[in-house]
């Protein structure tokens, strides 16, 4: 079954939501995100989708803290982005207890560097986050356009052992009307030896059983959980049917 991965977005240390990367458009939802981290880990995820915004806009992570606390507090497997741009960052990201980091515009900006990262740390501990706005891949925190697509991003690290792929449509993210289904699904059957994320858009426990019925392998789930669309019991049900 699809694993379902739930997104902790930070700034300023507390838990929010923006709608289409727009830092205008912010939700704020706990003042402490270990809160909700240890309410999904009563639930039974195992996989946590942690994404620093206020690292991902200034080039740099910010909210290590945030992190530092809920490894020391849960045994939740941690995916963390935003901001991881030179090998300092990453190493600071592993030392603060991420189990994987999220590396986007260093891919598409500095690409030797992130092949690198591929070799010395293990294509299970790196993860290629495609954020992707009218096909063409966005960097520094949605805020910069390139000519890059996401087809040519992934292509180039094929070679270097890329397993791991999170694939955000920005025009969706937040706006709970449904993921794009016909891109996720063209993207795993393209990349099978790659296991794409889903993140953007997911809207109701019938989105995620449709991607499922679609042998998709996983996917994020953001707003619909704190917006009450998606309830900590449809979580739990749906990993005991698992």
């Amino acid at each position: 079954m699809i694993e379902l991965i739930p997104a902790i977005d930070i700034i300023n240390g507390e838990c929010v939501r923006l709608s289409q990367g727009d830092y205008n458009k912010k939700s704020t939802y706990f003042k402490d995100p270990l809160e909700i981290a240890k309410q999904y880990e009563d639930v039974g995820i195992k996989r946590l989708h942690v994404v620093d915004l206020d690292g991902a806009k200034c080039s740099t992570p910010k909210n290590l803290a945030v992190l530092e606390r809920i490894r020391s507090n849960t045994s939740l497997d941690i995916q963390y982005g935003g901001g991881i741009k030179s090998s300092a960052a990453l190493s600071s990201v592993f030392s603060s207890g991420a189990n994987r980091a999220i590396c986007g515009s260093i891919a598409v900006k500095s690409p030797e560097l992130f092949r690198e990262w591929l070799t010395e740390f293990g294509s299970d501990k790196i993860i290629l986050g495609a954020d992707i706005k009218d096909g063409f891949v966005s960097t520094n925190g949605w805020l910069e356009n390139s000519t890059t697509s996401v087809y040519e991003l992934i292509d180039s690290f094929l070679d270097s052992g890329l397993t791991q792929v999170i694939c955000t449509d920005i025009s969706k993210d937040g706006m709970l009307q449904g993921p794009t289904f016909d891109l996720y699904e063209e993207m795993q059957s393209r990349y099978d030896g790659i296991n794409v994320t889903i993140s953007g858009g997911i809207s109701s426990m019938a989105d995620i059983e449709r991607l499922n019925n679609m042998n998709l392998r996983s996917v994020i789930i953001g707003k619909a959980i704190y917006e009450g669309h998606i309830k900590l019991e449809d979580l739990r049900e749906w990993l005991q049917r698992g």
